[in-house]
């Protein structure tokens, strides 16, 4: 690996840019700025926005042949990061990189910094080489990890646009067999109170005659889970197919099973490891997130008369979140014990994204990085919720999102790494996609 570029990586990731942490808000400023200052020293062109109390990097790097029949590339990354917590786990200082036996180490390397880099580097490259044949637009945040939507705001508000948008997050389930996301699922989250009485109670005295909040909370919650795999149909509304193409990536992908024990998960059902990228991929999916209520670290005989729960319901390709919100809300009053009061909240939402797989863009994309890595990218979906997925689909904006984080690589734990490797056939990727993709013009 070239040295001024580890240099460059080190001291990007040295700032502890952790945007849930508001004591760290200004080293998330500071990555920012390190973003722009890059873009500056690459040829091109950037400013911070800023959005509340968070920045943008917006920004160009103009082409250097093809004249103004250049398309437009946007890149996006962002530049926040995961807590390091807990500390005591990590082998070496999680904001320090070091190189060991072939992995890069640090917080922020795998999880974006590093792939935005990468990004960045081979633009700076191919314009120093005066070929670079399209024309970057840089569109970068430091709240994807708090689930903050500035960028999102952006694109509704931008008249400016590109031909096609690329990200390098995540990374392929098996090592040497690129993957691009062609559909994230969406979301929709909900905070539940239910009240039974004016005061907690003696269970002595009334266990038994009155109504536990906590008891009657479950009993409402249960009507939402699933049977057999599936939601109940009114959670089920809109939901897309996977496509034959979709279906055809199976065979390169580990099987549900594998995945499942790969993890030491316990199976929801026998089905579910012959379905799982389908119920993964192309099925809305419930969890409770969390239930409290009572005092759950003291012995006592206590008849609780309020409780609260968390859950999010990810929205399958297809689906809308206020249709699907508007059913789990009828379905939880539905299910309520008479007499209990039901207070819900809607407290975050974002809409799948999708694209389809005949786009020019994803095609031209597939063969750079055959060309690049020498083996054909297969055509996935994504179960985790991106929400500038759905802001770039509604734009009309086609984009590959692919990226070179391995499931080792301890994405969002301690001792996140990247392969040394990785960050060179990253940069030849993003070097070869910017050429192919002068084909949109």
């Amino acid at each position: 690996m070239d040295q001024a570029w580890l240099e460059e990586l080190r001291e990007f990731v040295a700032i502890p840019s952790v945007s849930a942490d508001p004591a760290h808000q200004d080293d998330v400023h500071r990555a920012a700025e390190w973003v722009r200052d890059f873009v500056k020293r690459a040829g091109g062109e950037a400013e911070l926005q800023r959005r509340g109390t968070r920045d943008l990097v917006i920004g160009d790097i103009p082409a250097t042949t093809n004249g103004a029949g250049a398309p437009t590339v946007m890149v996006y990354g962002h530049f926040d990061v995961q807590p390091p917590a807990p500390l005591d786990l990590w082998e070496s200082p999680p904001f320090e990189l070091q190189e060991r036996d072939g992995w890069l180490y640090a917080r922020g390397i795998a999880d974006d910094k590093g792939p935005l880099y990468t990004l960045l580097k081979a633009a700076q490259l191919m314009r120093e080489e005066n070929s670079l044949p399209v024309n970057i637009r840089i569109a970068c945040d430091g709240e994807e990890e708090i689930g903050g939507h500035s960028i999102v705001d952006f694109l509704e508000e931008d008249d400016r646009g590109a031909d096609v948008c690329v990200i390098f997050d995540g990374g392929p389930t098996r090592p040497e067999q690129p993957e691009f996301a062609l559909a994230t699922r969406g979301l929709v989250g909900f905070h539940v109170t239910m009240r039974t009485g004016d005061r907690d109670m003696h269970s002595g005295y009334y266990g038994g005659a009155a109504l536990n909040a906590i008891h009657a909370l479950i009993q409402t919650l249960t009507a939402l889970l699933a049977r057999d795999g599936r939601l109940p149909e009114p959670l089920r509304e809109g939901a897309t197919p996977l496509t034959d193409v979709e279906k055809a990536s199976f065979e390169h992908l580990p099987t549900g099973a594998q995945i499942l024990d790969d993890a030491d998960a316990t199976v929801l059902d026998p089905k579910a490891p012959e379905e799982f990228y389908e119920r993964t991929w192309a099925e809305p999916s419930l969890d409770v997130n969390g239930i409290f209520g009572g005092k759950p670290d003291f012995v006592n005989t206590t008849l609780v008369v309020e409780a609260h729960a968390r859950f999010t319901i990810r929205l399958a390709p297809g689906q809308d979140p206020d249709t699907i919100a508007a059913a789990a809300e009828r379905l939880l009053r539905e299910a309520a014990p008479d007499g209990a009061q039901l207070t819900i909240e809607r407290e975050n939402s974002a809409a799948p994204g999708v694209f389809a797989p005949d786009l020019p863009a994803i095609k031209l994309g597939m063969d750079a990085f055959e060309r690049a890595l020498g083996t054909r990218p297969i055509l996935v979906r994504v179960g985790g919720t991106l929400p500038i997925y759905p802001a770039l689909a509604a734009k009309g904006i086609a984009t590959i999102g692919t990226g070179f984080a391995l499931r080792e690589s301890n994405v969002h734990s301690p001792n996140e790494r990247l392969r040394v490797e990785d960050v060179g056939r990253a940069v030849s990727a993003a070097r070869e996609l910017y050429t192919s993709l002068a084909g949109l013009g």
